[in-house]
């Protein structure tokens, strides 16, 4: 070899070690709280199921836009009566441990779901699967749940009754397969870093409460060749305006929610950074339904008839919201929102009805009524709630507020602590009615109010039998929300929009109604 030769051999070699390696892809991710759980099965809220949808992958997903793709399952069958469904699992699906995610895996998962003993909140999501109900309620035994492994990649479910949105509901976190292995090694302790295996394209390296919980890629997942991020940190930001500064420091590539009463500032400044659009959710008042004296309907219509959501969505939410008068918000195929008979009413003739209610009932100058209303740290939330007590108070009712965390207040919320009124938001978690309406039912979980009503829920099964009639289900669910409505089993007071901050370094990210944003899609 000549000496020139071995002269660029060498400095061809060193070149290459001195090449600095690729910096890794980190996104930094505003959401609004901390989990109170990252156990799929005993979480509810949508700060949740940004994480957990990173994490863990169910038999269908939805990808950037919402739209259902193929999660672990890569194909599926249904039964010429609509109630038999058969999933293919994918032979590529592992635990990030390296072991098959198996048939076997979603039967204990979803039997878990409704082990009693879990104490799940969606437990009554899989109520539309044989047995579901009865064995969540202890009358039937776990094997009895109408699903099966046919063979370990084979899955098969039996449902009631043909149910158009099944597949949808699979989305949720809920019917997210959990590691038997795991949990049986560990107890309580199973979703912890280090313990926790799970299936998704990212795993759980560190959760500092308050400060954030880091994902990195799992080499293991079987799209990990697509996931173009290194590091995911999720980082709570219950503090909307703090979020902004940090977001304007670069602290933060999105957060997934604004301080309303700065908006038309931020969209000055931020221009197309904002973003804002239609989101199929209802921000609502739990209320107390079985606790004197909200217990009398005609004493919760006054206060609903009370509040101006006309000003609520234009000065408090700068026209980021719209106001609500039925539980399901506008926008899902074939439905009419059920709205209250008041909606078309004017302010001022509300207030006359709610004037004679509250002197028929008793209540004036001589015995005010007292009314505490909670609600989960954040500027806006709070504005919303001053701006209530401030409507309330020309009427002789004194309001006084209660601000907690959001881990506190919704674990208040499900453990069924005492309230009168208690600041709620349910976003869809498929696209239909029964997403909105379910959580009234006495079974649910996330049933904060209390509700029970025999003709609601007579309304809700009606609808459930009529699965294999669009049309005539359809009929029955608006029938069974305007039972809701007129009973006022939550208070309505505004249609959500989305708002949100994202930096232009971020691309996939997929404007959507479901405000969906898997990481697993985004690069930066």
């Amino acid at each position: 070899m000549s000496r020139f030769r071995s002269l660029l051999i060498a400095t061809l070699l060193l070149g290459t070690a001195a090449l600095p390696a690729a910096a890794e892809s980190i996104y930094n991710r505003g959401n609004s709280a901390d989990p109170e759980s990252l156990d799929p099965h005993k979480t509810s809220t949508v700060y949740e199921a940004h994480i957990l949808r990173d994490v863990f992958e169910g038999l269908v997903m939805q990808n950037a836009t919402s739209d259902l793709i193929p999660g672990v399952a890569e194909s599926w069958t249904v039964s010429p009566d609509g109630k038999t469904y058969t999933f293919k699992l994918r032979p590529d699906a592992v635990w990030s441990n390296g072991d098959p995610v198996t048939a076997e895996d979603f039967v204990y998962s979803f039997r878990r779901l409704e082990d009693p003993a879990t104490g799940a909140e969606y437990a009554s999501m899989l109520y539309v699967i044989k047995n579901g109900e009865e064995v969540n309620t202890g009358k039937a035994k776990p094997e009895e749940l109408g699903i099966r492994a046919v063979d370990a990649k084979t899955f098969e479910v039996t449902l009631k009754s043909p149910t158009p949105y099944f597949l949808e509901m699979l989305t949720h976190q809920a019917a997210y397969p959990v590691n038997k292995a795991s949990i049986e090694k560990f107890g309580a302790d199973w979703i912890k870093p280090g313990n926790l295996v799970s299936n998704g394209a990212f795993t759980l390296t560190e959760f500092i409460p308050n400060d954030h919980i880091k994902l990195v890629k799992n080499p293991k997942f079987h799209a990990a060749g697509e996931v173009k991020l290194d590091v995911v940190n999720y980082i709570p930001t219950e503090d909307r305006s703090t979020a902004i500064k940090r977001y304007e420091a670069g602290e933060l590539d999105s957060n997934d929610d604004l301080p309303t009463e700065q908006l038309a500032d931020l969209k000055k400044k931020f221009g197309d950074q904002v973003k804002l659009g239609p989101y199929l959710g209802t921000y609502y008042y739990a209320i107390k339904t079985d606790k004197a004296p909200w217990n009398n309907p005609k004493l919760r219509r006054a206060i609903s008839l009370i509040i101006d959501r006309d000003f609520l969505a234009e000065k408090v939410w700068q026209n980021s919201m719209l106001p609500a008068y039925s539980m399901v918000p506008p926008g899902i195929d074939g439905y009419t929102p059920a709205e209250a008979d008041y909606a078309k009413t004017s302010q001022f003739d509300r207030e006359d009805e709610a004037k004679k209610i509250l002197t028929d009932l008793g209540y004036g100058p001589g015995k005010p009524l007292k009314l505490e209303i909670r609600y989960n740290t954040s500027e806006n939330h709070k504005n919303t709630a001053v701006a209530i007590q401030e409507q309330l108070k020309p009427f002789g009712i004194e309001v006084s507020l209660i601000n907690t965390d959001t881990k506190t207040h919704y674990g208040h919320l499900e453990q069924k602590g005492d309230y009168d009124y208690a600041r709620g938001g349910w976003i869809a978690d498929y696209k239909d009615p029964e997403s909105f309406l379910g959580i009234s039912r006495k079974a649910s979980g996330n049933n904060y109010s209390n509700f029970d009503n025999a003709g609601f829920e007579t309304l809700m099964d009606e609808a459930a039998a009529a699965g294999a009639d669009p049309a005539a289900r359809m009929k029955k669910l608006a029938e069974a929300e305007k039972v809701l409505v007129d009973e006022l089993g939550n208070m309505p007071l505004l249609y959500y929009s989305y708002h949100e901050i994202v930096s232009p370094k971020l691309k996939g990210w997929e404007p959507n109604v479901m405000a969906v944003h898997p990481s697993r899609f985004i690069s930066k």
